[in-house]
């Protein structure tokens, strides 16, 4: 069933574009981790730009997500050993 979040758009869009558009809505509202400070603190500013409200720590990430998965694997490229 398609969640509260996308109740905006009433009947129109059909199923499948208001249930996408809900779960966007629910990443981008959800609670996320800092990496700074390891709190549930972080608020989004705008789009791609995270801030943790405990240590004022800001970060670009993604747009409706701090941490995209081609973030992540990048991430582990880089911390890898040759």
């Amino acid at each position: 069933m398609v969640k509260r979040s996308s109740a905006l758009f009433g009947v129109k869009y059909g199923f499948t574009v208001r249930k996408r558009a809900a779960e966007v809505l629910i990443a981008r509202r959800a609670r996320y981790r800092c990496p700074s400070c390891e709190r549930n603190f972080l608020k989004r500013i705008s789009v791609g730009i995270w801030r943790c409200r405990g240590c004022g720590y800001t970060f670009a990430g993604g747009a409706y997500t701090p941490f995209t998965k081609v973030g992540q694997v990048a991430a582990r490229s880089l911390s890898a050993k040759p």
